[in-house]
């Protein structure tokens, strides 16, 4: 079967890529299938592994590629071939992402297995290929509101999974299509922000389709019964409303604030059986396995420039490594888990120094985005506000999680957040173009 599987990939790259192309060159219902598929093959994975590992613990475990990455080739040449009207261009923050790529590809000096790097390298080209492709596809703000609505079908294809596991499976913590719960958070955090935003800040918004998006979204979350996901989630919908009440107040609003008070309520009694007992059951010792692996990613990064090597620290956790002599064990062949959190996790792996790159470029586009929603406060450009409010809840949200989890190194999320990095330098490259447009009508 895996034989077979291989073979249905190959078919799938050397014949589906060119005929893909075709298809989508002449018929736009194929191109916009395609503009879901990348969207729908984040969260719904189908990959294939070369020199899979998958008995390593580590974040990367083969020489991946997937089903968005072939959907990415295929767009890639639908904007090379329309270059001359749509010039290709670097997203902003380019340069950022090519100095971590470089501090992280150095490691490997201190790397024990080299093809653990390896893998972890390929993932970071195929992100970036796909954040290019995406901010080089977004050619106006009408494109990300098309990408908004395959975002809503995506959610309740993930509900549907969810449900199932919950109630036909019996499963305490669901995760979706996802690899674990965390990952499912994550990402919906971010669809169920733009839902919520559209829905407060857009007149066009069909609140009935938008209320039932948002609301799949928070069901799956209380599904997982996270509970730094859960507080998550509610601090991006306080800043959603926050900013939605500053940008403009209207009772439209204020009725949907009441309508989700009401549902929420309803679906906070219904789970709350469910999340007491998750509370009153979590392992205390959950918290002392995330300060010992915490000690010994500080041992990690104090001990060598550039880190112990990239995708190494599943590797080095263990002896006859160092760092981890002061966590117990049951037995000598006990092996060590990841650090629950991204930044210790690249400070271990890579260095401090190159956690001081990864932030900025983190925090270059939070506040590219904060500009964005600075720029579009007048104009005819103001309706789409709503998207800057969205992501300054969803990306203040995921920056917190990855203090508490590495789910940012998965796969799903992490293709997640170059879609988000690119639809922010998509808006600021649309805006600089209006603004550029406006000034040479008015000379």
């Amino acid at each position: 079967m895996s034989e077979f599987k291989y073979i249905i990939f190959f078919i799938v790259i050397f014949a589906g890529i060119p005929i893909g192309y075709m298809l989508a060159k002449k018929y736009p219902r194929i191109e916009n299938l395609l503009w879901f598929l990348l969207l729908f093959f984040t969260a719904r994975t189908e990959d294939i592994n070369f020199i899979s590992m998958q008995t390593y613990r580590g974040t990367s475990k083969g020489f991946e590629i997937g089903l968005v990455d072939i959907t990415a080739v295929i767009l890639f040449f639908i904007i090379y071939n329309r270059r001359e009207k749509y010039p290709l261009t670097l997203p902003m923050g380019s340069y950022l992402y090519f100095i971590y790529f470089a501090f992280s590809a150095l490691s490997i000096i201190n790397s024990d297995i080299y093809v653990y790097s390896f893998f972890e390298l390929w993932k970071m080209i195929r992100m970036y290929f796909y954040f290019f492709v995406i901010y080089n596809l977004i050619r106006s703000f009408k494109d990300i509101e098309q990408f908004l609505k395959y975002m809503a079908i995506i959610v309740f294809f993930i509900t549907m999974i969810v449900l199932k596991q919950k109630y036909l499976e019996g499963m305490f913590q669901t995760m979706g299509p996802f690899p674990h719960q965390n990952s499912l958070v994550m990402y919906l955090i971010v669809y169920g922000s733009l839902f919520l935003s559209y829905l407060l800040n857009s007149k066009k918004a069909n609140i009935y389709l938008w209320v039932t998006a948002f609301g799949a979204c928070a069901v799956d979350i209380l599904s997982t019964l996270s509970r730094g996901g859960m507080a998550l989630f509610s601090l991006s919908i306080f800043i959603i409303f926050l900013l939605s009440y500053a940008h403009k107040f209207s009772l439209r609003k204020l009725g949907i604030a009441g309508l989700f008070l009401i549902l929420g309520s309803a679906v906070l009694y219904k789970a709350s059986d469910t999340i007491m007992e998750r509370i009153r059951t979590a392992p205390q010792e959950s918290v002392n396995v995330r300060l010992v692996l915490a000690e010994a990613a500080q041992n990690m990064a104090n001990d060598k420039i550039l880190g112990i090597g990239l995708n190494n620290f599943a590797l080095k956790i263990n002896p006859p490594y160092k760092y981890g002599n002061h966590i117990e064990r049951l037995n000598e062949d006990e092996k060590g888990g990841l650090v629950e959190t991204i930044y210790l996790m690249i400070a271990a792996e890579t260095g401090w120094l190159n956690l001081g790159i990864f932030i900025i470029m983190l925090l270059f586009f939070y506040f590219l985005n904060v500009k964005n929603y600075i720029k579009l406060k007048h104009g005819k450009w103001r309706k789409y506000r709503y998207l800057t409010i969205a992501l300054i809840g969803a990306l203040t949200s995921i920056y917190l999680q990855s203090s508490l989890e590495w789910v940012l190194k998965q796969t799903n999320n992490y293709y997640q957040l170059m879609f988000i990095f690119a639809v922010i330098a998509a808006m600021r490259r649309i805006i600089n173009e209006r603004l550029s447009n406006e000034n040479s009508n008015s000379k």
